[in-house]
């Protein structure tokens, strides 16, 4: 099929449908907003196997891991099934797989409990290939982080903040570390701050001949606990156990508070010998710790607590001894999208960097001299998928046609870049581990996610999923529409807006803006979202969006000129769409309402009590209230420290800004949000009852940040749509 034609008759066929008015699909408010409803079909996710060949996916009914041909796309083995266990340890399920080096071992785990947004304990077993036998990695209770070795022969995982090693060969079951302790010192895996603003869970990582594990170790001794009362929703299966509720107790390092101190580790399997590594840390971060290509030296990055200068290490893990070879400083942040899109090979490694205003990939060999600049120009490198062996080619997502778009490049080792489909709109790519295939992932605005195989040229091999189904359910939604607006200094601004399947331009609609508008983030995209707003413009809304100062994906000066005054700027700039977009014929100026969420929520608050404000109403979901209470990392990346930045932190707080506030509000937060804590809307709502501002809350029990649980979600928006329907529709 040619992909081309196909997503352009597919555009075609939804602005023929969605304006016809007849006989398409009523949505509810489920297909709008309730997860599994509203996301198109997705494909398993489709690993690489070493021969470069094929990969492998979870079977449909998820009971056997099976192998498929890339060239063809077809089915060509079982790797792994359920029902073709021999022996005597069977299991029912599996949740997750990882296949070793040499693909004869097969890690699986079940039994999966969340800790944190990425983290959990399962039960973890391993698979033999040649014997189809299945064995325990551990009998003593649940495991958390386990990576195999290379060979398959060993797993390092970790059990009551400690590190053990299971060989399966020897059925042995051995601690390598003993001052693991809750609250104290984590080994292996990372505490709540790393995970949540680093993307670092897991620190285990076994050398190149599975001789030793190296790992990080947490001491979060000094960082302050935080407790708050973990009260049971009726999402629980047993909603009234708890007459006296308990009490969730964690470290979380607020803003300008004692950080965790975190140390290198290398565990010799010999000698039963562990090794610190000579690194200067101090009160550092480290967030990143990789072997090199050849698996013998450690590379580790450590960054600074301003986040403003990043060093990057050569450790030989037998010496102890660390030699710095790269540096990086900026007047600013630093983010850790760049530097920590890092790949490392046998002779050099490639690493992303802003210093040119713009994300671009570098390629250095290992005593840090810069060998090649892979990329360059005002655009950014959005993802390195890696480099081609056989042809020295490497592949990359970009913005090389706009921000608001995703495509796949080819750059050759002559620096020419070739787009390997030329089209707007957001694509993303999952190589073969030769770099020969990969599998499409693309959409845009009108157009479901579409799943293909393609060459390294970017020619159809094979569609794997089209969401037609799904795409003719969808036809009868409102449809989102890309558009440019500019700031009050008349610099243009990516904007969406969305507009009631019914339209009639000689009516006068309420306006609701929504936004994120973080620094470094992105709303607005060229892609697929069916998400609650869509909702609400259903109901007669005009929906619209802006990415104001500080996102990304645009030059690092749009980002950074936000940076340590964080909330004027974004404001200002929302308050300015607002603005223009209430000028429009059809909308009415004097029913304008604002909506966030997390950050968004933050915005709406700030918009809500500026001077100028257009806004007469607005919904605050999750908020920062004051950056004094949000966590380290993140906040002072931004901001830098409240000791460093006192006036800052005192502009940008939303409490400071409460007696401006006259406009009606909405209030909303999960009572067990271990990210943006309940205790800011109770700030931020003692500050109001302290000034006498009528307003509206509604606390969701027992819920965490992104209401994932139940029917949470759905009567988040009816609580959106019923207060929104009283403020904004007469």
């Amino acid at each position: 099929m040619d992909t081309k034609r196909y997503i352009a008759s597919s555009l075609v066929v939804f602005a023929s449908v969605a304006t016809g008015g007849t006989g398409l699909q009523a949505l509810t408010i489920e297909d709008y907003i309730t997860p599994g409803h509203n996301a198109p079909l997705s494909i398993k996710e489709m690993r690489p196997l070493a021969d470069g060949m094929t990969y492998s996916a979870i079977s449909e009914d998820s009971r056997s891991i099976d192998i498929f041909e890339y060239k063809s796309g077809k089915k060509t083995g079982t790797l792994f099934s359920l029902d073709g266990i021999k022996g005597d340890l069977k299991i029912d399920s599996f949740d997750g797989y990882a296949v070793s080096d040499n693909g004869r071992k097969i890690l699986l785990w079940n039994d999966v409990n969340k800790i944190y947004r990425h983290s959990f304990t399962a039960q973890y077993y391993v698979y033999d290939t040649m014997r189809s036998t299945l064995k325990r990695v551990s009998a003593n209770g649940a495991q958390r982080g386990a990576v195999m070795s290379h060979d398959g022969r060993m797993v390092a995982y970790v059990r009551d903040n400690n590190i053990y090693i299971s060989n399966l060969d020897y059925d042995t079951d051995k601690p390598i570390t003993s001052d693991g302790a809750v609250n104290k010192i984590i080994n292996g895996v990372s505490d709540w701050s790393y995970e949540e603003e680093f993307g670092v869970v897991n620190t285990i990582r076994w050398n190149g001949d599975d001789t030793s594990v190296a790992y990080m170790r947490f001491d979060e001794s000094e960082v302050p606990t935080y407790s708050f009362d973990n009260y049971k929703s009726f999402c629980d299966s047993d909603p009234l156990s708890d007459p006296y509720p308990a009490q969730y107790t964690y470290k979380y390092p607020l803003a300008g508070y004692p950080n965790v101190s975190v140390s290198v580790h290398v565990y010799n399997i010999d000698n039963r010998t562990t090794k610190k590594m000579d690194l200067p840390i101090g009160p550092e971060y480290v967030p990143s710790m990789e072997y090199d290509g050849n698996g013998s030296q450690l590379m580790v990055m450590l960054l600074n607590r301003d986040q403003n200068h990043l060093r990057l290490f050569r450790v030989n893990p037998g010496s102890t001894v660390a030699t710095q070879i790269l540096e990086e400083k900026s007047s600013a942040w630093l983010s850790p999208s760049a530097y920590q899109m890092v790949k490392y090979g046998n002779k050099t490694f490639v690493i992303g960097s802003e210093r040119t205003g713009y994300c671009h990939l570098y390629e250095y060999d290992y005593n840090g001299s810069l060998i090649k600049t892979l990329t360059k120009g005002e655009w950014n490198v959005t993802q390195y998928y890696g480099k081609s062996a056989k042809t020295g080619c490497h592949f990359v997502q970009s913005t090389i046609r706009g921000a608001v778009n995703r495509n796949v490049l080819r750059v050759d080792p002559k620096g020419v870049i070739v787009t390997l489909n030329d089209i707007d709109g957001f694509e993303n790519a999952s190589f073969s581990a030769d770099k020969d295939y990969y599998v499409r992932t693309y959409s845009n605005i009108t157009t479901p996610n579409q799943y293909s195989i393609r060459t390294s040229k970017g020619t159809l091999v094979k569609d794997i999923e089209t969401n037609s189904a799904y795409a003719s359910k969808y036809s009868s939604a409102p449809r989102k529409e890309l558009l440019k607006v500019k700031n009050s200094d008349g610099v243009e601004m990516n904007a969406y807006i969305i507009k009631p399947v019914d339209f009639d331009p000689s009516k006068k609609y309420p306006l609701l803006m929504t936004q994120y508008n973080g620094p470094d983030s992105q709303e607005v995209a060229n892609r697929w979202k069916m998400e609650g707003v869509y909702y609400l413009a259903s109901k007669g809304y005009i929906v619209a969006a802006v990415d104001g100062r500080g996102t990304g994906y645009r030059s690092r000066e749009w980002a950074h000129s936000v940076y340590r005054h964080l909330g004027e700027y974004e404001t200002q700039d929302q308050i300015a769409a607002a603005k223009y977009f209430a000028s429009l014929p059809y909308i009415d100026e004097k029913r304008v309402g604002c909506f966030g969420w997390s950050y968004g929520g933050y915005m709406t608050l700030m918009e809500l009590s500026a001077v100028n404000t257009p806004f007469k109403t607005g919904v605050a979901m999750a908020p920062v209230t004051d950056w004094r209470y949000y966590d380290s990392i993140y906040t002072e990346r931004y901001m830098s420290t409240p000791q460093q930045n006192e006036n800052g932190y005192t502009k940008s707080s939303a409490l400071t800004h409460t007696p401006n506030m006259n406009s009606r509000l909405l209030i909303m937060s999960g009572t067990s949000d271990d990210n943006v804590h309940f205790y800011n809307t109770l700030k931020y709502s003692s500050k109001l009852n302290y000034e006498g501002k009528v307003f509206d809350m509604m606390a969701l029990t027992g819920f965490e940040h992104s209401l994932g649980m139940c029917n949470a979600r759905v009567m988040l928006f009816k609580k959106i749509e019923d207060f929104l329907n009283f403020h904004l529709m007469k």
